[in-house]
């Protein structure tokens, strides 16, 4: 369970990095969009992942 947990943290990890590491300017540029939305708007972003996130682990499952 454990070395399962890690793994995901891990391609989490690479996944996260990939955008700042091959195009650093577009990912910047999308942060100060990010800093432009509401709060209702980001969490209303945070709660489709966290679904979506909830819906791939259920059906992966």
């Amino acid at each position: 369970m454990l070395q399962t947990l890690l793994l995901a943290v891990g391609l989490m990890l690479i996944l996260e990095g990939l955008m700042p590491m091959i195009s650093p300017l577009k990912w910047k540029r999308l942060f100060e969009q990010l800093l432009q939305l509401q709060e209702g708007q980001i969490r209303f972003f945070g709660m489709v992942m966290v679904v979506s996130g909830l819906l791939l682990i259920w059906l992966v499952s």
